[in-house]
C-alpha cells in the first residue's frame, strides 16, 4: 500500500486507456447534460463542435475512471478529495477518441488537525489519441499517513 510518506512532489505518471463510444456519450448526456450537441448528430453538426461531442462532465467522469483504475493498480491509500482548484476543457472529446492521463504531484502536506491524514495537490492532464490535451485540472486529495504519531514537518 502506498501512503503519504511514499508519494513525492514532482513525481509524474502516465496511464489509462479509455475508448469513447457514441452510445456512452449519448447515455451520459441523456442523464446529466442533455444539450443537443451531446445527443443529436444533426444538431451537433450546426455547432462549433461540428459533430456529436462528449459532455465536459463526461470527460471528467472518464478521467476519474482512469484515475481510480490507476490508484487500485498502485494500491494507493486514498481517502477521497475535498475538491478542485482548477478545471479546463481545452478541446472537444468525440466518439472514437481514446483518452489517457498524465499526472504530476505538485505539493503535499500533513494535516495538522487530522494526523492520520495527508493532503496533496496534483495536476491531471487528459489527452486524446493525437496527444492533444483535452482537459486539465488541479485536484486536491487526501491520503492515509503510515505513521500518524510521527512528528509533523515544519
Amino acid at each position: 500500500m502506498n501512503y503519504f510518506e511514499d508519494i513525492e512532489v514532482g513525481a509524474t505518471q502516465s496511464f489509462g486507456h479509455y475508448e469513447v463510444t457514441r452510445e456512452e456519450v449519448i447515455e451520459f448526456a441523456s442523464k446529466y447534460d442533455p444539450q443537443p450537441f451531446h445527443l443529436d448528430d444533426e444538431a451537433a453538426a450546426k455547432t462549433h463542435f461540428g459533430r456529436l461531442s462528449a459532455s465536459g462532465w463526461h470527460t471528467c467522469a472518464m478521467t476519474m475512471a482512469m484515475l481510480v483504475g490507476n490508484m487500485k493498480h498502485s494500491r494507493q491509500a486514498g481517502l477521497g478529495s475535498p475538491g478542485l482548484d482548477n478545471l479546463r476543457w481545452l478541446r472537444p472529446v468525440y466518439p472514437g477518441d481514446t483518452l489517457r492521463c498524465e499526472t504530476e504531484l505538485l505539493e503535499k502536506r500533513r494535516s495538522k488537525s487530522r494526523p492520520e491524514m495527508g493532503l496533496y495537490k496534483t495536476r491531471i492532464r487528459t489527452f486524446n489519441q493525437h496527444d492533444e490535451m483535452v482537459m486539465e485540472s488541479v485536484n486536491n486529495a487526501m491520503i492515509l499517513v503510515r505513521d500518524p504519531d510521527a512528528p509533523l514537518e515544519e
